[in-house]
């Protein structure tokens, strides 16, 4: 998604240029909130399973779209098959992830225990969370380099003045610190999460 394709000349003006850079950064965060609802924390939830695909008649298939998912409990997850004949593969996908995850099923119902994470994996997984955020942080600063050099060329083509393109820099510059501080809480807030020791 580059910001050359958004900006033909003669269209596009400074708001084309803002609106297009707030939508795109809107999309960096709500990516990184997905993200990271599939890293694990200490506690059940069943966003954790949102990355694992289960083979559905040739398609892989999210386990929310074959199976009912509940928290019972906070270190249990119960997932019940629509299909029955499915339990084999559904366990199969859920050990073969990087979840770390030991489901066991009585024929109807998958029952996954959610085992304390250990120090070292609470470790492992926060590192990870950096990696997930850092990737985000450096999507936001693209999108700024992109909507800069929009309002540059809109500069070069004379369809703004010196005034309107050093203010449209520091809009773009105040957005981006904005989004930057929401990556940021919301990173600190999984990290929290990831650290809590029940």
């Amino acid at each position: 998604m580059k910001s050359e394709q958004h900006a033909p000349a003669g269209g596009a003006t400074v708001k084309d240029v803002e609106n297009q850079c707030k939508s795109r950064m809107d999309k960096a965060i709500s990516d990184l909130l997905h993200d990271m609802a599939g890293i694990r924390t200490g506690r059940a939830s069943v966003s954790i399973l949102d990355a694992i695909r289960v083979d559905y008649y040739g398609t892989p298939t999210p386990l929310n779209q074959v199976a009912n998912l509940h928290v019972p409990e906070p270190s249990l997850i119960t997932l019940q098959p629509w299909d029955p004949s499915l339990i084999g593969a559904i366990e199969k996908a859920i050990r073969s992830s990087d979840l770390g995850l030991n489901p066991a099923n009585d024929g109807k119902l998958i029952r996954i225990p959610i085992p304390p994470l250990t120090e070292e994996r609470r470790k492992q997984l926060v590192k990870h969370l950096h990696g997930v955020a850092e990737d985000h942080r450096v999507a936001v600063r693209n999108i700024r380099r992109d909507g800069n050099e929009s309002v540059k060329k809109l500069l070069k083509d004379k369809k703004i003045t010196e005034d309107e393109d050093r203010r449209a820099h520091d809009e773009i510059q105040k957005m981006t610190d904005s989004y930057m501080q929401k990556l940021d809480q919301a990173a600190k807030g999984k990290e929290k999460e990831i650290m809590e020791i029940k």
